[in-house]
């Protein structure tokens, strides 16, 4: 039943399973899609880190190699994402091991919209991120 309403009704599959939990009847929960959302939220947890700090580092490398375009609106792009990842990172500290990875994922797709909206050429931009995670985050930061 309760995996039926899972692919069905994923709002009231998640009010019965809290009602199963509120009531103490832990035996008729559906723990393999319970565990299965679980791990989603932290993956999403994830992912949101991962783009934060790409549209972050693709600022950044406008900011360097367009200098003649800056402006308030990248400015303000990259104040925004520093705040709203240093509070990502405060609520989910158990992201922070896993920075250097996120941080060069991140960097990758960053290089390309970079390229996508420049229109500079590829090689422009460095193939490896030429910052460390302190730096970026760092609101006096602004690389020449």
């Amino acid at each position: 039943m309760a995996e039926a309403l899972y692919k069905t009704d994923f709002y009231s599959w998640t009010q019965q399973q809290a009602g199963l939990i509120r009531q103490g009847r832990l035996g008729e929960l559906d723990l393999d899609n319970i565990l299965e959302e679980i791990e989603s939220m932290g993956r999403s947890e994830r992912r949101q880190l991962g783009h934060r700090l790409d549209v972050l580092l693709m600022h950044l490398l406008k900011w360097v190699y367009q200098p003649e375009q800056r402006s308030n609106s990248w400015k303000g792009s990259v104040m925004e994402q520093r705040y709203r990842i240093n509070r990502l990172l405060k609520a989910n500290p158990g992201l922070k091991p896993e920075i250097t990875e996120i941080m060069s994922e991140a960097y990758d797709a960053a290089r390309i919209t970079a390229f996508k909206e420049t229109g500079l050429p590829e090689n422009t931009f460095p193939e490896d991120c030429p910052w460390f995670f302190k730096q970026v985050m760092d609101n006096e930061f602004w690389p020449e």
